[in-house]
């Protein structure tokens, strides 16, 4: 890395808004809510194609268990007093 971009760069993730672990959890909430969302796409691109759109409603299923497992641990992480 050049100098400039060193400088650039050097201030970055000096201030955090949460604990890594918290961030890591909100982080990962956000890509599986556009996941879920995505699927909904997915599942409608696949009419006509029975077995691909129980392929979609199932991985869509899986995600959603998994947001609420990450709702259910933020929400752990709130009551702590971690965030």
């Amino acid at each position: 890395m050049t100098m400039l971009a060193e400088k650039e760069m050097e201030q970055i993730g000096k201030t955090k808004g949460a604990a890594d672990h918290d961030h890591d959890l909100v982080h990962e909430l956000s890509k599986r809510l556009d996941a879920v969302w995505r699927f909904d796409q997915y599942i409608a691109n696949a009419e006509g194609h029975d077995k691909l759109q129980s392929f979609w409603k199932q991985l869509k299923g899986q995600e959603q268990q998994n947001v609420k497992r990450l709702k259910e641990l933020i929400a752990d992480e709130i009551d702590k007093g971690c965030f």
